[in-house]
């Protein structure tokens, strides 16, 4: 069997559980009482359940065990399996603490404390930064170092994606999109193991967005975003960063740019208000178009485009072939959603 076509079996596989179990899991969370009850801070106006993070991960999970019972695996050096295996084991590690928060509302150091002994654990099982390729050539080792910066990064994204998902479908199609961007680049570098990874997790947030998108009959809660999140950030290490390649270092900041760069604003901002960055506020990227004037779906159609495009570039400079025309694509595409939230904000 051709490697490629593992690859997509993961994305359909966990693409079919996601779409088959997200019904159920609303149900339950209805039942249960489990709901994300409407606020000042918050977009939406109804009560909504917040488990749909059940289903992600059960869809990426379950797609990779299918792959490897059908010998997916085998076409695998025996430490890239063994990376694809410390991925999941911390996947499974930061859902659960999401889902403990989704379930008990956990306080913000009680959550960051596991978030860092997870990435760690992580860390430990080859999730790992090593060294960093330099442009004058040759590579930088990490040495100790390797550990606060794979945790810093790991735990970031944890955080970034989360405070994304601010809107309906908003986490789950720039997960999404930046998830497929992997794929691609992950499969260009002969990177089988990350590409893995990345089809599952693509194929489960594209099909959550069957739910998801607005208006969502169901939230990811803390347990998809930190999942996808970690997972994100993971594929990145082992796929991107690993490689001798210069630019590899730099694809991973820049496919996941828009949720970075809003994070890294949105504490800064906090700082200089002199409020607690883990205070929460509408001072995201998608509140601030929100308060321009800008409808739900075009605010989370914009944040696509913007994704898309980051996207596009990282592929042209990932030496992609073709990789110049998909951005110039995207740059068009990011041209028209803007002159349309311009056109929307004059009117508002």
């Amino acid at each position: 069997m051709p490697p490629q076509i593992y690859h997509l079996i993961a994305f359909l596989c966990a693409a079919v559980v996601v779409l088959w179990s997200t019904p159920d899991v609303k149900n339950i969370g209805i039942k249960s009482g489990r709901l994300d009850k409407p606020s000042d801070r918050k977009v939406h106006h109804r009560p909504m359940v917040r488990l749909g993070g059940v289903s992600i991960f059960a869809g990426t999970i379950i797609s990779l065990l299918i792959v490897w019972w059908l010998g997916g695996f085998g076409i695998l050096p025996t430490e890239k399996e063994w990376q694809i295996w410390g991925v999941a084991l911390g996947g499974i590690g930061f859902f659960l603490i999401g889902l403990a928060d989704d379930l008990l509302n956990l306080s913000p150091i009680a959550r960051l404390l596991m978030q860092i002994v997870v990435a760690a654990f992580a860390w430990k099982v080859g999730v790992s930064i090593d060294f960093l390729s330099i442009p004058t050539g040759g590579t930088v080792q990490l040495g100790w170092w390797s550990l606060p910066i794979t945790v810093v990064w790991l735990v970031g994204m944890v955080n970034a994606i989360n405070w994304i998902d601010g809107l309906d479908g908003l986490a789950a199609g720039v997960s999404g999109i930046a998830s497929v961007v992997m794929l691609v680049v992950a499969l260009f570098m002969q990177q089988s193991a990350a590409a893995l990874i990345a089809a599952a997790i693509a194929g489960a947030s594209l099909g959550f967005l069957r739910y998801n998108f607005n208006p969502a009959q169901i939230f990811m809660g803390d347990g998809g975003a930190y999942f996808m999140g970690f997972t994100l950030a993971a594929v990145g290490v082992v796929g991107l960063v690993k490689t001798a390649a210069v630019s590899a270092v730099l694809l991973p900041f820049l496919i996941l740019a828009v949720p970075i760069v809003d994070m890294s604003a949105v504490i800064l901002a906090r700082l200089r208000r002199g409020k607690s960055p883990f205070v929460a506020d509408k001072s995201h990227l998608h509140h601030r178009l929100l308060q321009a004037g800008l409808s739900h779906r075009l605010t989370v159609l914009f944040i696509y485009s913007l994704t898309l495009w980051v996207g596009s570039l990282a592929l042209a400079i990932a030496g992609i072939p073709s990789g110049i025309i998909y951005a110039c694509g995207a740059t068009s595409l990011l041209s028209y959603t803007g002159w349309k939230v311009w056109k929307r904000s004059r009117q508002s």
